[in-house]
């Protein structure tokens, strides 16, 4: 019998619905959160697959070293754009705080200009002196990341610049998976018969684009269901979608899309068409964003686990840090497909 620890098994121990557990652990609307600090942190405790390696890091509080030396206290976070709260990076950001600040580090945010990508120059906030580590977030420029990576600082990549043409940077880089459940929802619509399938992102925005880009082109040769590429538009701008969406003398019967909200701009463009989904169209993202949960109907979509992702990216800083002659490494964290009402045409 497998020990393996379930969404029920948590709420049984809370004596709470399986629903409230379920939106705790998916980090959805409508819950106190005095009521999710006591689910997570009892998923923590009974090793829940989300956090199984954060309670081995729990563990390892009491004799883990501080890593700060000297004025090197500072992670600086570079993003080219504010993390703030719909962006699925913001919930792993409070993750990696908190446990640097175990290992006597600080997160500190520096924004990174269309200036400072231009001229290949470091935002003035950054003070190298005091760094002792990079991590990288929407910073899909790979001529700027180059530059940061002959820093000579520990680096962390968090997704990253589309590798299409097999461009790799050296430093360490963590990535959600992006390609299995992308399959799965291709190979699932097909089995009940929905074979006009595109898809909507530019794939060369970065690399995690790319990758589900790749993964529905493959899924659907695998399949033998050829592309008609008048359902795939490389472009995340709704001006874009618009103009081939009214073009269109047929629809495709799903639209795969880069992210959620990519999905919510074909959605709109749709509504104001006098189109529905899921009547006329399915619909579905990736992300899991908040509001992916909030529009109407329900966007299908594919989650990220983004307090894994958290717990890996202090992993790897950390050994990084500690020993930076290692090999470089891509780490990938595992995703979800959930099933909502954009793709439940009967």
């Amino acid at each position: 019998m497998s020990n393996r620890v379930t969404i029920q098994d948590i709420a049984d121990a809370l004596g709470l619905s399986r629903n409230t557990v379920s939106k705790a652990l998916n980090n959805a609307d409508g819950l106190a959160e005095a009521t999710r600090d006591r689910i997570l942190q009892a998923a923590m405790d009974m090793g829940y697959k989300q956090f199984a390696y954060a309670r081995s890091l729990a563990q390892d509080k009491t004799t883990m070293p501080s890593l700060a030396v000297g004025e090197k206290r500072e992670v600086a976070l570079l993003s080219t754009v504010y993390l703030t709260s719909p962006h699925f990076s913001s919930l792993m950001l409070d993750g990696i705080q908190r446990e640097l600040s175990l290992l006597g580090l600080t997160l500190n945010s520096h924004r990174v200009t269309y200036t400072n990508l231009e001229e290949l120059t470091l935002p003035p906030t950054l003070d190298l002196s005091r760094v002792a580590a990079i991590i990288c977030v929407e910073m899909f420029d790979h001529r700027y990341d180059e530059m940061l990576c002959n820093l000579g600082v520990p680096m962390l990549m968090v997704d990253g610049p589309a590798r299409i043409h097999g461009e790799t940077l050296p430093c360490d880089q963590l990535i959600m998976e992006n390609t299995t459940q992308v399959m799965r929802l291709v190979n699932d619509m097909f089995g009940r018969g929905i074979i006009k399938i595109g898809f909507i992102g530019d794939w060369e925005h970065c690399q995690s684009f790319f990758e589900r880009y790749a993964a529905f082109r493959m899924a659907m040769m695998l399949l033998d269901n050829p592309v008609d590429e008048r359902f795939c538009l490389k472009s995340n701008h709704i001006d874009d979608i618009r103009t081939r969406l009214s073009s269109l003398k047929e629809l495709p019967d799903l639209l795969v899309c880069a992210n959620d909200f990519i999905a919510l701009d074909v959605l709109q463009v749709l509504r104001e068409l006098g189109l529905d989904v899921p009547s006329d169209m399915l619909l579905a993202g990736f992300d899991d964003a908040t509001e992916s949960r909030r529009s109407m109907p329900q966007l299908t979509t594919i989650h990220i686990h983004t307090q894994v992702m958290a717990y890996s990216a202090v992993q790897l800083l950390r050994t990084r840090i500690e020993e930076p002659s290692l090999d470089y490494r891509q780490v990938y964290t595992e995703t979800e497909l959930i099933y909502r009402a954009s793709t439940a045409r009967d």
